[in-house]
């Protein structure tokens, strides 16, 4: 039986520990990120020429400069869409605004603002609720969760080709409904999951839904290939949605992937790169200036200068700032949160001027015709005086309880751009009090840095992200004069932030009670040992096995129970046997499959000997147990491990402590490792569930409980 299904009095773990009322979920399996290096795999190694490896180091980087293509491609793709669908959005509700403001009164253009944005929305909602779940969100939470080792069932969908180009599809469409509609969201997070997802397909080299199966690429089929390029898509996200290729390289270094190959760095940025440069590409075409590379990514905050003193040019219609002119009380609310601020780099197309004086405009209500990123850059560029301190308050509240409502819906959404949005408004209201309660504060107290320091600080609390996040906000404002500043305050928030919450990816993880592994094991947990954490007793097979007893095993064990020892008994009184090696599930299936049985292997001289590419066909879409047919004779036959097993899996001896058995099994990405004793008898097994369940809670070291959630 699986280790993480017994009772924890079995387990024999000590009774000092006391369980919480947080669980961790069997129905998450682990992902097969240490290569098995068994003799097929040797074979395969032998028989490879030097010309063979610098053919699958150059497909390398041919998929990843691909990955870094496609995901440029959709970023170009949804930017166009949004800014089209939101123009006509705001043209048509401006031009109603504009009728009915002359005779006093804004409620039938509120409500087509209303109708307009709940079209929108609901467009987006039904297609992620009722046809990819796993499209909603931003996905960075299940990302991170799949470069930790852990395979999400119908979530990510990185490990079932079949639904790739499903997610993805809904994906983007979902992310345009949903900034289109006027939602509390950015399509910064929903960017990195389809780069992710990218990654996932391209590097496969096949699909089932176009059913296309390219060979060229059949030699990356296997959990630790696709893990490296699920990593560099997600980097080449970040480059798109941001503009910053280095920072794409850091946070997937820092957020996302927990075993890091240095190698795999500059594969990495060379994705990025493509990425961004994709994005410019073919955004300049859009925009009728071929070659302008002006627009690196989704969302550019606009240079900073060392004297920002300016001012809306003369041509333009003057701001006023906003007073609540508007009569009605429901009225004024309703516009309240409508506000947002506008952006100063760019001509406005759609200016309001509600009830302001002839040549002037609303600057608050102005914000609501641009998407949130014009809206950013807008807080952080817009000249001194241009907002209200008493609106602007009012906004930042409205919609930090907006944001917060709208992470839970369901819809492709991302919480990067709410956090930076919020942010810039509390930080450049703070700029504003600053200037007015302090002498001289007009002059170098200037709102706008005091906003980008906002911004950082609200999405460095809720995200927890340092290094990376000061890169790409330094890249994103293309000044590098602000990038101590700007670390100063992430760290702070870090360090506030942790001491009184987790981060709210984080949270999320553990909400969905995935066996998640921190860079280290909890404090004070060096007295545990891997006889008290293991799993125990634990099935095993013999080096040569009846067929029978294999396909027994297979049906009345759960599909979470994915590795057997396989030892070679010492004395027929003796229960346990010494460890020759490991074999996993997925292999199990693939020999019962192709029926490598010893006594067929005998009369059939002519029969095909089996490789590691009839593996890497059916990865990842292994066969049930219950759909191979083995007949009664059949299961009187004998299979020989040997050929297929790993004769060198990980062993720990059972006196070795915890933290040595976490920083082991988390450093190699292992899904297996097995505990011996001093006879070198395998003992126990311990499984990721075994370690992520262990964690430093109020009263000291607590134990969560294992259930099927």
């Amino acid at each position: 039986m699986h280790p993480s299904l017994l009772q924890d009095s079995v387990r024999g773990c000590p009774k000092e520990i006391p369980h919480n009322e947080k669980l961790l979920s069997l129905k998450y399996e682990s992902l097969d990120y240490d290569n098995s290096e068994n003799q097929l795999f040797l074979e395969e190694e032998r028989r490879m020429s030097f010309l063979g490896f610098k053919c699958l180091e150059i497909s390398r980087w041919v998929i990843c400069g691909l990955i870094g293509f496609l995901t440029g491609l959709i970023a170009c793709c949804i930017d166009i869409a949004v800014e089209n669908l939101a123009g006509v959005k705001y043209y048509v509700v401006k031009q109603n605004i504009e009728k009915f403001t002359e005779v006093g009164g804004l409620s039938i253009s509120l409500i087509l603002w209303a109708v307009l944005n709940s079209a929108f929305v609901m467009v987006g909602a039904v297609i992620v609720a009722f046809f990819e779940p796993g499209a909603a969100g931003s996905g960075i939470p299940q990302i991170k969760c799949y470069l930790n080792g852990v395979k999400i069932p119908r979530r990510l969908m990185l490990h079932l080709n079949p639904h790739l180009l499903n997610t993805l599809v809904v994906k983007v469409c979902g992310v345009i409904c949903s900034v289109a509609g006027g939602l509390a969201v950015g399509k910064e997070g929903p960017m990195i999951h389809s780069g992710a997802v990218v990654a996932a397909g391209v590097s496969q080299g096949r699909s089932t839904s176009l059913k296309k199966d390219f060979k060229i690429f059949e030699y990356f089929r296997r959990d630790t290939e696709k893990r490296d390029f699920v990593s560099a898509g997600a980097a080449a996200g970040v480059s798109a949605a941001f503009g910053a290729p280095v920072g794409g390289v850091l946070f997937s270094l820092e957020e996302g992937a927990s075993f890091w190959n240095q190698m795999l760095t500059w594969r990495i940025f060379f994705a990025s790169m493509i990425s961004t440069f994709t994005l410019n590409f073919f955004l300049s075409i859009y925009n009728n200036k071929p070659g302008d590379l002006s627009s690196p990514g989704l969302i550019n905050f606009g240079r900073f200068e060392s004297d920002v003193s300016v001012c809306l040019l003369l041509s333009s219609p003057k701001p006023c700032v906003i007073s609540l002119y508007v009569h009605r009380p429901c009225l004024q609310v309703m516009e309240a949160m409508l506000v947002a601020p506008l952006g100063p780099d760019q001509s406005e197309d759609y200016p309001l001027q509600l009830f302001c004086a002839d040549g002037e405009y609303n600057s608050m209500a102005t914000a609501f015709f641009n998407t949130p990123e014009r809206s950013v850059r807008s807080l952080f560029h817009n000249p001194p005086g241009s907002y209200n301190p008493l609106t602007l308050s009012l906004f930042t509240l409205t919609y930090f309880f907006l944001a917060c409502w709208t992470y839970g819906l369901t819809v492709s959404a991302g919480v990067f751009i709410p956090s930076l949005l919020i942010g810039a408004a509390w930080g450049r209201l703070f700029g504003i009090l600053l200037a007015a309660i302090t002498p001289n504060g007009s002059v170098w107290a200037v709102p706008g840095k005091y906003a980008l320091m906002g911004a950082a600080a609200q999405l460095g609390g809720i995200v927890r992200m340092t290094l990376s996040l000061t890169v790409i906000m330094v890249e994103a404002t293309g000044n590098v004069t602000y990038g101590l500043p700007i670390m100063l305050v992430l760290l702070t928030a870090k360090i506030v932030g942790d001491y009184f919450v987790e981060g709210l990816y984080d949270i999320h993880i553990k909400l969905q009670s995935v066996p998640f592994l921190h860079l280290e094991a909890p404090a004070t947990s060096h007295w545990l040992t891997a006889r008290e954490v293991m799993g125990a007793p634990v099935t095993c097979f013999n080096r040569i096995e009846k067929v029978g007893t294999i396909v027994d095993v297979l049906s009345n064990t759960s599909t979470n129970h994915n590795g057997f020892p396989v030892v070679m008994p010492v004395a027929a009184s003796d229960n346990l046997g010494k460890i020759c090696g490991l074999i996993l599930r997925s292999q199990l299936i693939v020999l019962l499959k192709h029926k490598v049985f010893v006594e067929l292997a005998r009369s059939r001289l002519t029969q095909r000997k089996l490789q590691l590419k009839d593996f890497r066909d059916a990865y990842p879409r292994f066969p049930p147990i219950q759909s191979i047919h083995v007949s009664q004779d059949e299961r009187e036959c004998m299979m020989d491990l040997t050929e297929f097993m790993n004769p060198t899996p990980y062993t720990v001896p059972q006196e070795t402590s915890l933290p040595r058995v976490f920083k082991l099994f988390r450093a190699l990405g292992l899904r297996h490792l097995v505990v011996v004793d001093s006879e070198n008898r395998v003992v126990g097994l311990v499984t990721r569930k075994d370690l992520a369940r262990y964690h430093l809670g109020k009263h000291g070291l607590e134990e969560m409980q294992l259930a099927q959630t």
